[in-house]
């Protein structure tokens, strides 16, 4: 066996982003209502009339979530939690008596086989008593040891794992290094072959749940061999291995209940039968358990708008300024309305995206990333707009509130608390840029060539005859459509006409593509570079799709009889307040300050503002900006702490 290597991975640019375009899923063999949104085509009829859950799967997820609900009011004391900075092992415990550790694990291996529609409802329940109880039943089995097992895994490993993590053993998902956020073509994890075993060593940070795990998946590079294609590969790990140590429980501004650290592998040996998949298709495995992983978190941000709404309007017809409750003034009026709106829109989203991915009939891949991006969005604005409803009292802590006599409301902690989710499991930056490779697939899979500098000139010429063929067919249907119909989507009319925005929907679903068209056409091969304008087409497309779950939702309501009404007016709402923000987008495409923002960029890095930093302290400490993270035998105390 060779030794571990500890020069870490030098890649370039381009290097780079072929093994991210290679972990890509290449194949669309389903139809995605969110890929025909971003090329023009409003296909509404791939999400209306709104998909339903069988009547089994309603039983028993109802009866689950009434457990769950239980459990939460009774066992979950999130004030102690937020003061001791840690879930009291009595709760972890009860979670396992209840089946929760193994929610969306078949019954055959003593799971409760819930759906992802109520899986979700229930990471929103249990996220509102406590975000980081949340987190630490989606780490476990959103992108956790279960989820990929699931899709990947052989036989052998799923009846010797997934029974553990149904019932008592917690998991974890290991990519993330001190060097290597969301570049893992610099991955320096290495596993390298040894017999029947692999040898594992690195350093992998802010595992969630890996303080306190049992069982760990772990992203790894493979040398190639004569044996082997290698790459990156994804292993299921013992946490209690020889070779394996946490060596720092890590804290956070908000989620402080969360088991979140650093771990350390030296020479750590794993059986080969406990590779998941073949070899280099570690990020593949990662991505396609993201597919639908990636709802969990825009769940949580729905159960925590509800609780936003529910304080917003307890307290806002309390408390009275000049004469008269603050609800009633518009400045604090306006903030409500769009945390009732916003709620019912994402709860809309990730409903809608839920059924889809249990009914398996559409490629979600798109609207998962759209709902994990607009959810961690909107979550964030809606916990601030709460805060600054409350006043003083958002800011202030709610234990201090409680001492002085007042309702212990912990909107702080909130906004605290949901601000990762703008980081966690793609930050909304990385979240564009991939929306926006698979908003782009299609003009990429017959023009990319085209602008590919190291293409031929006869490949450059096969291209530019498919792309001919392609727009000479499609660019002509970009023109005109249904949205300029006054009479289109008129079953969308029940005394508040929800007809108009879905027009709106129409024209601007054309409109983002033909914006796009033009950019592509513009920029060419620089249009990789144009950040600032591909995040903008990425919030445009999650507006119109937000807007068109919301419509969707109100007018299932209507048909089922459930306040119909007042979902009809959220759904309104919602739409105008959406396209106040899309009109806004629209035009900061070609009017906004890119151009300018990176010429100042580059006189920061060169020192040009060094004067404007005069006048201050710095209290940062002393330390490398990046840790250590060389191979090498565990130096620290380990502070696992292992739950049973």
């Amino acid at each position: 066996m060779s030794a571990p290597t500890t020069k870490k991975p030098t890649v370039t640019e381009r290097e780079a982003r072929q093994v991210a375009e290679a972990a890509r899923e290449q194949d669309w063999r389903k139809p995605s209502f969110a890929k025909e949104l971003f090329l023009g085509r409003f296909r509404l009829d791939l999400i209306h009339p709104h998909p339903l859950p069988a009547d089994e799967d309603v039983r028993r997820g109802e009866e689950f979530l009434a457990r769950l609900r239980e459990f939460c009011e009774t066992k979950i004391d999130s004030a102690r939690i937020e003061r001791e900075a840690r879930i009291p092992d009595e709760v972890v415990s009860g979670l396992k008596e209840i089946g929760a550790l193994g929610m969306k694990i078949d019954t055959k291996y003593g799971g409760l086989g819930l759906t992802q529609v109520y899986y979700n409802k229930a990471l929103a329940l249990v996220g509102s008593a406590n975000p980081a109880v949340g987190a630490l039943l989606s780490a476990h089995q959103s992108i956790g040891v279960p989820q990929p097992l699931k899709i990947f895994g052989t036989q052998e490993q799923k009846d010797a794992f997934l029974p553990r993590c149904a019932r008592t053993d917690i998991s974890a998902f290991l990519l993330t290094e001190p060097d290597v956020g969301s570049d893992p073509a610099r991955l320096a994890t290495t596993a390298v072959r040894d017999g029947d075993d692999y040898v594992l060593d690195g350093v992998k940070l802010w595992t969630t749940n890996g303080v306190v795990a049992d069982l760990l998946v772990v992203m790894a590079r493979v040398p190639k061999s004569a044996d082997g294609k290698g790459g990156i590969t994804a292993f299921v790990v013992e946490a209690g291995s020889e070779g394996v140590t946490v060596e720092n429980r890590n804290a956070f501004m908000g989620l402080r209940g969360l088991e979140n650290g650093v771990t350390r592998f030296h020479r750590v040996r794993v059986p080969a039968a406990n590779r998941i998949g073949p070899e280099g298709a570690g990020l593949k495995i990662a991505l396609t358990t993201l597919n639908t992983g990636r709802l969990s978190l825009p769940a949580m941000c729905v159960g925590a708008g509800k609780w936003c709404l529910k304080i917003a309007r307890e307290w806002s017809a309390v408390r009275e300024q000049w004469g008269k409750p603050v609800a009633l003034h518009e400045a604090v009026g306006s903030k409500i309305s769009f945390i009732a709106a916003t709620t019912f829109a994402l709860e809309a989203v990730v409903d809608l995206s839920s059924q889809m991915a249990d009914e398996n009939r559409n490629d979600i891949r798109i609207e998962a990333a759209l709902a994990k991006l607009y959810g961690s969005e909107m979550g964030c604005l809606m916990a601030d707009e709460l805060v600054q409803i409350r006043g003083g009292r958002g800011f202030e802590t709610a234990e201090s509130l409680a001492a002085r006599g007042e309702r212990a409301v912990p909107a702080e902690q909130l906004l605290r608390d949901l601000r990762i989710n703008r980081i966690f499991e793609g930050s909304t930056e990385i979240m564009h840029l991939l929306i926006a490779r698979e908003a782009v697939d299609a003009h990429l899979s017959v023009a990319g060539d085209l602008i590919d500098p190291d293409k031929s000139l006869q490949d450059k010429a096969k291209a530019g005859a498919n792309a001919g063929v392609f727009y000479a067919k499609w660019l002509p249907k970009l023109v005109a459509g249904p949205g300029q119909l006054p009479t289109s989507y008129a079953d969308f009319k029940h005394g508040v006409d929800l007809s108009p925005h879905l027009r709106y929907v129409e024209r601007h679903a054309r409109k983002l593509a033909r914006s796009t068209f033009y950019a592509m056409s513009r920029w060419q091969g620089r249009m990789e570079t144009k950040q600032g304008f591909l995040g903008r087409i990425v919030d445009i497309g999650a507006e119109l799709f937000a807007m068109s779950a919301a419509c969707v939702r109100a007018e299932l309501l209507r048909r089922q009889g459930d306040h119909g009404r007042e979902a009809y007016q959220l759904a309104d709402a919602f739409c105008r307040q959406a396209r106040v923000r899309v009109d806004e987008l629209f035009t900061r495409l070609w009017s906004n300050t890119d151009d300018l923002d990176r010429k100042v960029v580059k006189g920061v890095l060169g020192g040009s503002y060094e004067w404007l930093e005069r006048g201050i302290v710095d209290p940062s400490g002393e330390g490398p900006w990046i840790a250590d993270a060389t191979p090498g035998p565990a130096t620290r105390e380990n502070v696992r702490r292992p739950l049973k």
